[in-house]
């Protein structure tokens, strides 16, 4: 019998240990299983479990279908999960499963023309997906030093876009109205119109019936060949309508980083923002601003920073994020924190609707950031011109409506009254009408030299 070399025995000891070490962060220590002790609304709790947040856990019930949940928060050694399905079937005491891993979804050019749910699972009955591969909701950062700045105007369709609120490739912007007012139209016509290579459309939170009528009548079937649609409307999980919107963003990435110039629309990022005020009230978190949570101002623009352009060698991502004013307040919580982080914003206008001249955009209340970077000086020029001219005839309406304007007052003035008609045929279009970049411009100036 020999004695063993002291030299490889404790090399050996070491292999062990580090194999236990290992073990012990990756194995069932760490991802041991747990019970469900409570319920409040959608929020569940449970003990006994090792998960980190976004982790995907299944709860088991006794002789029910396995649920879903995503890890949302935790309190000390008990964890709040929040069900991405219906959670019916759930009893205290159910068993919790961690799979240690997060939430992954499909990509792929084999998603163009697809109807999606936020979960990534095709909802058109086309069959299973043949995605290329599949990959976490979390985008890859990029260094705000190296992406390509905004340098090329982008033509959306829509004349008194175009011509008086120039949107760039790669730009943010809002659309900003309250309910009715016609922000799902405008968007629609942008979508046939605008030129892209892929568009991503996120439908979060809205009413259902808007999907059938977005993917039928506003895209069609020639819109829908280059287009991928997700949809979390409203009766969906709030945990569900955030992975809608994070869905959308995430698609509309990877079609960027292949180089391609990609549209992103997303109805609405009031939506998104309800849906994450919700998941922090029920896990304690306390209300701040008109009772919406911190958490809420600071995950928009985590998800909004994430368009835009790629870097140089990348491609384009052009974002219209839709957002309900709740009682046409402009300076709602959302609106008010959108607004900031946005590259620009586009009101709609109730009063402007009532009066029945569409789209409703009031061009004095808007704004594109990028515009003065990207149009000649001479289309500046024409568009402070004409908004001047709007804006004269707007702040004396009430005289000239009730007859107390004399003519040959103020010479600005009867300049405004005299081009006002032409200056409304400008702004209205009809839903079915596209006008080019160029039409835009060119209409525009033809106006103005008639003043």
């Amino acid at each position: 019998m020999s004695v063993a070399d002291p030299e490889s025995a404790g090399r050996r000891w070491a292999e062990a240990l580090a194999g236990a070490r290992e073990k012990l962060d990756s194995g069932p220590l760490m991802q041991a299983e747990g019970a469900l002790t409570r319920m409040v609304g959608l929020t569940l709790e449970a003990e006994g479990c090792r998960a980190g947040i976004g982790d995907v856990c299944e709860v088991h019930p006794p002789g029910g279908e396995v649920i879903e949940t995503e890890v949302v928060g935790f309190t000390g050694e008990r964890i709040y999960l929040m069900p991405t399905g219906d959670p019916r079937g759930l009893v205290p005491g159910a068993r919790v499963v961690p799979t240690g891993q997060k939430s992954r979804v499909p990509v792929g050019e084999a998603l163009l023309g697809r109807v999606l749910d936020g979960a990534g699972r095709p909802l058109d009955g086309r069959g299973p997906l043949r995605a290329a591969g599949k990959t976490t909701m979390a985008g890859r950062p990029i260094n705000p030093l190296e992406r390509r700045p905004v340098r090329e105007p982008l033509d959306v369709g829509v004349r008194s876009i175009n011509g008086l609120l120039t949107v760039g490739r790669g730009q943010r912007m809002g659309l900003f109205a309250g309910s009715g007012v016609g922000k799902s139209v405008l968007l629609g016509m942008m979508t046939r119109y605008t030129e892209a290579d892929v568009i991503v459309v996120g439908l979060i939170g809205e009413r259902g019936r808007e999907v059938r009528e977005f993917v039928a009548d506003i895209l069609g079937e020639e819109g829908l060949e280059r287009a991928v649609v997700v949809a979390a409307p409203a009766d969906n999980s709030p945990l569900m309508r955030i992975h809608g919107a994070m869905l959308a963003t995430r698609l509309a990435e990877y079609y960027r980083d292949q180089g391609l110039n990609v549209l992103l629309l997303m109805d609405s990022l009031t939506r998104f923002s309800q849906a994450q005020r919700e998941i922090a009230l029920a896990i304690g978190e306390p209300p701040a601003t008109k009772g919406y949570p911190p958490s809420v101002f600071a995950r928009l623009p985590q998800l909004v920073e994430r368009a835009g352009n790629a870097e140089a060698e990348g491609g384009t991502m052009t974002a219209f994020y839709t957002v309900l004013v709740e009682g046409d307040d402009q300076n709602d919580p959302v609106a008010d924190s959108a607004r900031a982080i946005l590259d620009g914003h586009i009101v709609l206008s109730r009063r402007i609707a009532e009066r029945g001249r569409y789209p409703a955009i009031d061009v004095e209340a808007s704004i594109s950031r990028v515009m003065t970077g990207i149009v000649p000086r001479e289309q500046r020029d024409l568009a402070m011109q004409f908004k001047e001219l709007l804006s004269t005839y707007n702040q004396n309406r009430d005289l000239i409506s009730v007859g107390a304007y004399e003519q040959g007052s103020d010479p600005a003035v009867d300049e405004a009254i005299a081009m006002h008609d032409e200056l409304e045929r400008y702004l209205a279009q009809d839903i079915e009408e596209s006008v080019s970049l160029d039409e835009s411009v060119d209409e525009l100036a033809a106006i103005l030299q008639r003043a």
